[in-house]
């Protein structure tokens, strides 16, 4: 694993009052272990963040004293290298280890590699790339995604099948969907809209 790897961990927020306090989204499982990895950087690695966790989502950021200083960060996301964190137990795994994993069915069929892993709210989501370069969104569940290993570079790949809801009863069993209208896009004769 490279030294120079490294994770996003958080995203700064908006300000929080007038003496530079500002709000953190934090992405790791305890909110306020980020604040334990040590300086942070931007995502382009040229800025520097040292942390000091307050309150559920409040960091102080040292160096910052001001709300226009802290409003400057809004947005920012902040990375720590993957080495700074701790090593997974054994059957866990930190999700950004999966990006570039080989996909594969039961059977050893190659499916793609793993493009990206993300979080919507819902559940997170898999992004697998195949040759072509097209991309399949399946649901990182243990049904879909049963084996995980990193060590060998592979994750195993349960496609889900087609799910078909049947009609409620007291539904019809063809329903025509109305389609809705659109606002007429007419002009007013006469002043500036006239041809």
């Amino acid at each position: 694993m490279s030294a120079s790897r490294r994770i996003l961990v958080g995203e700064f927020g908006r300000p929080h009052g007038v003496r530079g306090l500002v709000h953190l989204r934090s992405h790791t499982a305890e909110p306020a272990a980020i604040a334990g990895y040590g300086p942070l950087s931007d995502e382009g690695g040229a800025r520097r963040f040292v942390l000091k966790w307050l309150a559920e989502g409040l960091v102080q950021v040292e160096g910052v004293t001001d709300r226009d200083a802290a409003a400057k960060l809004t947005g920012t996301k902040l990375y720590v290298d993957r080495d700074a964190l701790p090593e997974p137990e054994e059957d866990e795994f930190y999700l950004s280890d999966l990006i570039g994993l080989r996909a594969e069915t039961e059977a050893g069929e190659v499916l793609g590699t793993v493009a990206a892993l993300e979080d919507f709210g819902a559940g997170s989501v898999l992004t697998l790339r195949d040759a072509n370069g097209r991309e399949t969104l399946l649901p990182f569940t243990k049904a879909v995604v049963p084996v995980v290993e990193v060590s060998e570079g592979r994750i195993v790949i349960v496609p889900p099948g087609e799910v078909e809801v049947p009609p409620q009863p007291g539904e019809a069993e063809s329903v025509d969907t109305p389609r809705p209208r659109r606002p007429s896009m007419r002009r007013r004769s006469g002043g500036r809209d006239a041809a």
